[in-house]
C-alpha cells in the first residue's frame, strides 16, 4: 500500500503491507505448516543465529503465516512489533517475564480476570515475582507500592467483573517518572481503545477473545509501542541494560536500535529468548484463523457496543434487575474514563445483579435460550455466565466481594445477533429468574 491508513476497518485487513504470497501471488495468508526454513548457506545460518540479520529460523520463534498476524495487531494498536504467543494467558506470562526475574515486582492492578490472578498469586509468586496490588480508583496508589525492585505497571483496559475503566495515561505518566512501563491488557477493548496512544508501554491480548470474535482458536498477542526507553535507567530495567549470556553478551536495550533501527527491545527479546527457552508458540493454524476475525474485528466491535448500549437501557428498567454494571455506569469519576479512553463504543460488557440472590442468577442462566452458557468472552454470539456458581465458586465471601462478584452478579457478553432476538430472550429469562424450579435448557 502506498499510503499508510490508520482507520481500524483497513488495518485490519491491509496492515503490515501484506498484499500477496511472494510464492504464488495468493491473496489469502497462506498457512505455512512448517517447522523449519532452509539456510542459504552457512554464513546466513550463522547470521541468523547470531541475530546479525533477522529471517526465519524455527516455527517456535516465528512463522511467516504468524508474522502477518502480528503486523496486523501491531498496526492496530498503534504500535512498532508484535509477538503471537500460544494463548493470552501466555500473553500475560511472558509480559512480566520479560521485564521481572526472582526478587523483582510489579504492581498491578486489582481490577483483573481471574485467571490473571491466579497466575500472578500462586504461579509467579512461587517463581520469585512480587506482586503488589493497587485500586485503579485513585491512580496514586500504584505510586505508593514503588520500590527499586518494581519493574512494570499492571492493568486491563476494560476489566471484568467490574467493568471500570482503567486510568491508563494516569498511571502511565507516573511510571515514567520512575522508567517503569505500563502493561495493558487491552483484550475486551480493541478498535474501542489503543493504550498506547495513552502512554502505555506494552500491550497484550489474548486474541481468542474478540479479535479472533469465532471462538475456534486459542492465541495471544503482545505488542511493543516503540515508545518507551529501556535504557534510560539500567538500574530500573536491568534485563535490558546487562549481558545476556545466552546470546553472547548482547545488551537488548543497545542491540536491537542498532540492528533494526527501531526502539524494539521488549518484542525481540520477547521473542528470541522466551519464545525460544519456553516454546509457547501460536500455531500457524491458528494464526491463519485469528487473521479471519481480525479482518471484520472493527465492524463486529462496533456493532457489540451498539448492542450493549440498548441492553443496558433495557435492564436498567427491568423489575428483576436491581443493578447494571457498565463502563459507564459507575460513580462520575470513573464513569468519565470510558468518555476518555474509549472512542466509538462503551465496551460490549454488562454485569448485572438480580433479586433473588444466587438462585435467581442461575434460574436466570437456565432460561436464557439463545446465550450460550460459556466461560468465554468475545465470541460473536451472545454469551452468559454466573460466576458465583462457577468460574469464582472456590472464593469465600471476602475473596468475592474483593473481586466485584456477588451472589446475584451474571456477567454478558453481547453478541452481533439482531437486538430484538437478544432483548427478547433476556426478558423472557429474567421473568422466570424469580419464579419456581426450573430444567435447564440445553
Amino acid at each position: 500500500m502506498t499510503k499508510k491508513r490508520n482507520n481500524p476497518e483497513t488495518i485490519a485487513i491491509h496492515g503490515g503491507d501484506y498484499r500477496s504470497d511472494p510464492a504464488t501471488n495468493a491473496v489469502a495468508v497462506p498457512i505455512y505448516r512448517t517447522t523449519s526454513y532452509q539456510f542459504n548457506n552457512t554464513e546466513h545460518a550463522a547470521n541468523l543465529f547470531a541475530l546479525k540479520e533477522f529471517g526465519n529460523i524455527y516455527t517456535r520463534i516465528m512463522n511467516p503465516t504468524n508474522d502477518v498476524l502480528e503486523k496486523r495487531v501491531a498496526a492496530l494498536e498503534g504500535g512498532l512489533s508484535c509477538v503471537t504467543v500460544s494463548s493470552g494467558q501466555t500473553a500475560s506470562t511472558f509480559a512480566v517475564l520479560n521485564v521481572a526475574q526472582a526478587g523483582d515486582n510489579i504492581v498491578s492492578s486489582t481490577d483483573l480476570y481471574g485467571g490473571t490472578v491466579s497466575l500472578f498469586t500462586h504461579t509467579l509468586s512461587k517463581l520469585g515475582i512480587e506482586i503488589r496490588y493497587a485500586d485503579p480508583s485513585n491512580p496514586e496508589n500504584f505510586e505508593k507500592l514503588i520500590d527499586d525492585k518494581t519493574r512494570a505497571f499492571y492493568g486491563e483496559t476494560l476489566p471484568n467483573p467490574y467493568l471500570r475503566v482503567f486510568p491508563i495515561k494516569e498511571v502511565s505518566d507516573i511510571g515514567r517518572k520512575y522508567n517503569i512501563p505500563l502493561i495493558m491488557d487491552n483484550t475486551a477493548a480493541p478498535v474501542i481503545c489503543r493504550p498506547i496512544d495513552h502512554g502505555a508501554a506494552v500491550v497484550i491480548h489474548s486474541l481468542t477473545k474478540y479479535i479472533g470474535g469465532h471462538g475456534t482458536a486459542v492465541a495471544g498477542s503482545i505488542v511493543d509501542s516503540g515508545n518507551f526507553d529501556w535504557t534510560a535507567d539500567p538500574k530500573r530495567q536491568p534485563l535490558f541494560n546487562e549481558p545476556d549470556e545466552s546470546y553472547g553478551g548482547v545488551v537488548w536495550g543497545k542491540a536491537v536500535p542498532e540492528l533494526t533501527g527501531a526502539n524494539v527491545p521488549f518484542a525481540v527479546r520477547a521473542r528470541v529468548c522466551l519464545l525460544r527457552d519456553l516454546g509457547s508458540a501460536l500455531a500457524p493454524d491458528n494464526a491463519f484463523a485469528i487473521i479471519q476475525g481480525l479482518e471484520t474485528v472493527a465492524l463486529r466491535m462496533r456493532q457489540h457496543c451498539a448492542n450493549a448500549e440498548y441492553v443496558v437501557n433495557f435492564l436498567k428498567k427491568h423489575k428483576e434487575v436491581t443493578k447494571v454494571i457498565y463502563s459507564t455506569e459507575h460513580d462520575k469519576p470513573i464513569a468519565n474514563r470510558a468518555k476518555k479512553y474509549l472512542r466509538g463504543g462503551n465496551g460490549p460488557m454488562i454485569g448485572i445483579e438480580l433479586k433473588g440472590g444466587i438462585e435467581a442468577g442461575k434460574k436466570f442462566i437456565e432460561s436464557l435460550k439463545m446465550f450460550y452458557h460459556v466461560a468465554n468472552i468475545g465470541d460473536a454470539r451472545s454469551l452468559a455466565i454466573h460466576p458465583a456458581s462457577t468460574t469464582h465458586s472456590q472464593l469465600n465471601e471476602k475473596e468475592l466481594a474483593a473481586s466485584g462478584v456477588t451472589q446475584s452478579y451474571v456477567r454478558l457478553c453481547i453478541g452481533i445477533e439482531h437486538i430484538d432476538d437478544i432483548i427478547e430472550d433476556l426478558d423472557q429469562a429474567l421473568n422466570k429468574s424469580s419464579k419456581g424450579n426450573l430444567k435447564a435448557v440445553s
